[in-house]
């Protein structure tokens, strides 16, 4: 028998596509969570389309969409919103994502849901929230990375780059979901639900809050320094002779010192006007960088790592996406595990944090509508119901 999970007799219904919604609805399905995930008619959620990669089904699409239940609704017809309604009378919350003001206009909005379900808890996802100027414009990763400034202090000093990574995506997902937690605790207390507003923009500032505050008061900004970092020196990629590169960081005093004598092979290093201190090799990086990549070219990289490890110096491979498929560590604490698909098994990274009081839900991906016929028999629709909305295109 499956051990209690956290969220195990909770009912999410989710309006979602693309990345920030259906992240944040994953990692509550993670937890034992019922996730309901209205698609489109058809084609479902546009995230299906966007590759091929894995056994003929989108990269994003499998990655954020394990363990949930989808039905087919086009709420644009009267029928599909009367669905939709019954749903929501045993639903504890409703995450949304759709485009801006389309919820509200659909009679979605918590005001307008409250009164009838006072327990239910709305999450509105969004680039830049319900209110204020921009409320209305249409948010992508990419746009918002650029207005919350990412791409300012990301890629070289030539050249700004996004991440490669939908930062903004997660990030607004991340909050969703944990706003979500602090509202099911709230409602423990209250018996009320609440109303969430996530904005993609707020939650990829936060996230810029170092950057923010070096530049603080009109301050400079950390410069764009590619995988080196802006203010610690030497921290970042350095080549070793055979080609290959290491990832190496330097916290402090002591570890400078010792990287000097035990890696470096240079005690006297340490003391060198030029770089006593992390503000000067920060300033005289290009000598420093010059003096470390001349002694790194007499050594392999395997060399470069066990000195570095044998001094105790913090670094790492710069793994491709093969190397982390590959990665040791992921495979010894045993983090890969199958969950089904359309396409059969693919293999799926276990959420992160091991709890030794529960497992996590690690259920199929779903196919487009694949639960349409037993939800809406769960609602108190016969067959012929059924196949008259099909009839109709509803579903």
């Amino acid at each position: 028998m499956t051990a209690p999970r956290p969220l195990d007799g909770i009912t999410v219904v989710s309006l979602e596509h693309a990345i920030a919604a259906p992240f944040c609805t994953r990692q509550l399905a993670d937890l034992g969570a019922r996730v309901i995930k209205i698609e489109r008619p058809g084609a479902g959620d546009f995230a299906r389309a966007y590759d091929t990669r894995v056994r003929g089904q989108a990269s994003h699409f499998v990655w954020t969409n394990r363990s949930k239940e989808s039905l087919t609704l086009d709420l644009k017809h009267p029928d599909a919103m009367a669905v939709l309604r019954d749903l929501l009378k045993d639903a504890d919350v409703l995450v949304q994502n759709l485009a801006p003001g389309a919820a509200a206009r659909m009679g979605l909005s918590f005001d307008a849901l409250h009164a009838a379900h006072p327990r239910l808890i709305v999450c509105d996802i969004s680039g830049y929230g319900e209110d204020g100027p921009y409320r209305d414009k249409k948010a992508y990763d990419l746009l918002i990375q650029s207005e919350a400034g990412l791409l300012s202090i990301t890629g070289t000093p030539d050249a700004p780059s996004k991440a490669g990574n939908s930062m903004a995506d997660i990030a607004a997902g991340m909050y969703a979901y944990t706003n979500i937690l602090s509202a099911l605790l709230l409602r423990g207390k209250t018996g009320q639900g609440s109303h969430i507003d996530v904005s993609m923009l707020e939650a990829l500032s936060e996230w810029m809050g170092y950057p923010l505050y070096y530049a603080f008061e009109g301050a400079a900004p950390p410069p764009r320094t590619a995988a080196s970092h802006a203010s610690i020196y030497p921290y970042g990629p350095f080549a070793a002779g055979d080609g290959g590169t290491v990832m190496l960081g330097l916290q402090n005093e002591r570890e400078w010192k010792v990287f000097c004598e035990g890696v470096l092979g240079d005690a006297g290093l340490a003391s060198d006007a030029r770089f006593c201190t992390n503000a000067l090799r920060n300033t005289h990086r290009t000598e420093l960088q010059a003096l470390i990549l001349g002694m790194f070219a007499a050594m392999s990289t395997a060399e470069v790592e066990a000195r570095l490890d044998q001094a105790q110096i913090a670094n790492a491979r710069m793994n491709d996406m093969a190397g982390v498929w590959a990665h040791p560590q992921l495979q010894a604490r045993q983090r890969w595990q199958p969950v089904g698909s359309p396409a059969g098994d693919i293999p799926a990274l276990l959420p992160p944090g091991r709890n030794n009081r529960y497992d996590y839900r690690m259920d199929p991906v779903p196919a487009v509508g694949e639960h349409t016929g037993a939800i809406l028999r769960e609602l108190g629709l016969d067959d012929a119901a059924v196949q008259a909305l099909r009839d109709a295109r509803v579903i």
